[in-house]
């Protein structure tokens, strides 16, 4: 089989990406489809994906996943490919996709993807980020985006196998953008959970610590240099914050 025969649609969600967008869009010039669900953005990432030849298709935004389901259900490529803005296929991976979904046999629906991310002007490979294997490529009509507000997979309804090379993932735009996002997860986090008294906090002492340990010494990430000592320090703030946030629901 070749790529004729296995065509491969690119879906993107964005809003104000205008700085990242281009770097996406150029790397997925092999697919036969790209199609961009934007939620309103105001800093020109709708033109700059239009110039480049993707659809855009405008759509107010409901949340993560069920954002990423409406632009995966707008695909008419047999296979389909999940990106997010800030991410960019290396020319490795697409020729491994473009040869998997050719020689994929019928019970397989999804294949995942490592993700190397790249943090403070460093590729990191310890602290628990990497492979960060993630299920994109999926066969149309096989899968759905779970609706979490945290963290959304997506599930697949038949066989799932791995690819080697990586996605590559540009996450955060600096410290700032990192401790924003932490800020956000741990309000959602504890809006959808009950309120807990002050032992919880003091626990989230102890859960903060064994989550530094264990993204700076046991996952490696003191072989990260400085940005690896920064991701593990905002993981544990971020255990922390949880705990603290739980907490101030009660008062």
């Amino acid at each position: 089989m070749n790529r004729e025969s296995s065509t491969i649609g690119i879906a993107v969600i964005t809003k104000n990406e205008v700085d990242r967008i281009g770097r996406l869009l150029k790397s997925v010039e092999f697919a036969n489809e790209i199609l961009v669900v934007d939620s309103g953005s105001t800093d020109g990432t709708q033109e700059i994906c239009r110039r480049m030849g993707a659809k855009v298709v405008y759509n107010e935004w409901p949340g993560f996943g069920s954002q990423k389901q409406f632009a995966m259900d707008q695909i008419r490529s047999e296979w389909i490919l999940n990106l997010d803005a800030d991410e960019e296929v290396s020319m490795e991976l697409a020729d491994e996709m473009i040869k998997a979904v050719g020689n994929a046999d019928p019970q397989v629906n999804g294949f995942s993807i490592p993700r190397l991310s790249k943090y403070l002007k460093r590729w990191i490979r310890h602290g628990g980020w990497y492979p960060d294997y993630k299920i994109r490529l999926v066969r149309r009509g096989s899968s759905r985006w779970s609706d979490d507000a945290l963290h959304e997979k997506l599930h697949v309804n038949g066989k799932v196998r791995r690819l080697s090379k990586p996605i590559f993932h540009y996450v955060y735009r600096g410290i700032s953008d990192h401790i924003k996002t932490i800020n956000r997860f741990s309000d959602v986090y504890a809006q959808e959970r009950s309120s807990a008294g002050s032992g919880f906090v003091l626990a989230g002492v102890g859960h903060a610590f064994v989550k530094f340990f264990e993204c700076y010494v046991w996952k490696l990430g003191i072989l990260d240099g400085v940005p690896g000592l920064i991701i593990a320090m905002n993981s544990s703030w971020y255990v922390f914050l949880k705990h603290a946030k739980r907490w101030e629901r009660n008062i």
